[in-house]
């Protein structure tokens, strides 16, 4: 494989920074059970509704990111979740976008529906009784969790107070009944209120189209939403194409230059890592054993490359590659990941799908559309036997190896559910074992002359 000059210019600043949030909201879309496409849907009626009510620049500038990373924290709460119910904590997170929280019956309703499906009896009316006697406090650890982390994760990014605000608040009610510190009224951001009615005006209009997501928005004004926020977009979705534009498949442009033209924010190598960080730390926070996994495969990935003479430049490619690797896991149950026995055939199908979903969120970006492939293919063998795609030795760059070489070494030395982990020679041992047919023994041999410069926890 040809590598990229170190001396060769980037395009990199050309890329805004609207188009690679926009490109991996994707994966927070997938984390919340939601159809594809929520986060930028909820951007466009959103950022209609923010124009609507004469918000100037800066202010739209906040709302756009805040709707796009209003989910970031997401997979943070995702463990405790199954951990409560012992189910597809997927499922749970997207039908709970349909009930209205503030109505007893609809609660009990939903944990009747949702808490320990497919268990015992007794383990079924365990957890439900244990949802009924402490669900409120449960609930506001789990929002205060998420909105915390995805403000967090937002400040990582570089982004205004304003930003992490309007995220940390979008579970706030205006009637003083959301989560997690009962904001009330305007003591709510403004971004957050916005942000709230986009979301659920999306979830309804995926269930049932516009005439269910109307009707949602009618029975929530004034409890759930702004009155103000509501009679704006009450105005807005009245306006020719607002509806279209949800189903629209050019919406990830069109949401694009709905970003305010003197806010637009062009992206260097720098900025690139940073983003490569903070979703690595998304994906990693969704399963207590996948803590810190992306962020030691990216640093195993860059001492391997550097013992191989990847060019400079091409390293750094590889990091991003590496931490981005197991983004598709977003998309599979805690329920799967955290399972601590073998899988049966149907989970183990849903954990070989998160190689693809990582192939197409990050071949969103054209920045990323070699990565892509290079990422996506770590669980490739060279004898053929790999997936998603089975590809055969001459067809695996040595970036992927590189990476593929990792990602194994981590998988074996760090803790599991089903095991601890394993100490280093004995890890590079069994590795031994799959020179040639897994494993390419070039990039084997470079781990094992690197060993004594990685750090061990």
């Amino acid at each position: 494989m040809d590598f990229i000059d170190e001396h060769q210019s980037t395009t990199i600043e050309q890329i805004s920074l609207s188009t690679i949030i926009g490109s991996l909201s994707y994966a927070l879309d997938l984390t919340e059970g939601l159809p594809a496409g929520h986060s930028l849907r909820s951007c466009w009626i959103g950022m209609h509704v923010g124009q609507r009510m004469g918000m100037n620049c800066r202010e739209l500038s906040h709302l756009y990111y805040t709707i796009l990373l209003k989910d970031a924290g997401c997979s943070s709460n995702a463990a405790r979740l199954f951990e409560l119910y012992g189910a597809d904590e997927r499922l749970i997170k997207r039908d709970f976008k349909q009930v209205d929280s503030d109505s007893l019956m609809h609660l009990g309703r939903f944990v009747l529906a949702h808490a320990g499906v497919g268990k015992s009896l007794h383990e079924r009316v365990t957890r439900i009784m244990n949802l009924a006697q402490n669900g409120d406090e449960f609930a506001t650890e789990l929002v205060a969790t998420r909105c915390e982390r995805g403000a967090g994760i937002a400040r990582q990014l570089g982004f205004d107070d304003e930003v992490a605000a309007g995220i940390r608040c979008l579970d706030e009610h205006w009637n003083g009944n959301g989560k997690p510190a009962r904001l009330q009224g305007p003591l709510i951001p403004l971004n957050a209120r916005i942000a709230l009615l986009s979301q659920v005006v999306d979830v309804f209009h995926c269930a049932g189209g516009m005439p269910l997501a109307r009707e949602e928005v009618g029975k929530r004004a004034g409890s759930w939403f702004d009155p103000d926020v509501v009679n704006a977009f009450s105005e807005v979705e009245k306006q020719p194409g607002f509806w279209k534009g949800l189903t629209d498949d050019g919406l990830q442009q069109k949401v694009s230059l709905l970003e305010p033209e003197s806010r637009v924010i062009r992206i260097d190598e720098c900025r690139l890592d940073t983003i490569a960080e903070a979703f690595a730390q998304v994906v990693d926070a969704k399963s207590p054993y996948t803590y810190g996994h992306s962020s030691r495969v990216a640093a195993y990935t860059e001492t391997v490359a550097k013992a191989m003479d990847i060019p400079r430049t091409r390293q750094r490619w590889l990091r991003r590659g590496a931490l981005l690797h197991d983004i598709g896991k977003l998309g599979v149950s805690n329920a799967v990941l955290d399972k601590p026995g073998k899988l049966d055939e149907n989970e183990w199908e849903q954990i070989k799908s998160h190689a693809a979903h990582s192939e197409q969120i990050l071949a969103r970006m054209s920045i990323f559309s070699e990565l892509s492939f290079v990422a996506a293919a770590h669980h490739e063998r060279l004898d053929g036997k790999g997936y998603p795609r089975g590809l055969s030795a001459e067809r695996i760059p040595l970036e992927t190896r590189i990476i593929t070489v990792a990602d194994i070494f981590d998988a074996i030395t760090a803790d599991r559910p089903y095991r601890g982990p394993i100490a280093v020679p004995e890890a590079i041992a069994i590795m031994e074992k799959e020179r040639g047919t897994a494993i390419d023994g070039d990039c084997l041999d470079a781990l094992k002359r690197s060993l004594p410069e990685l750090a061990f926890r």
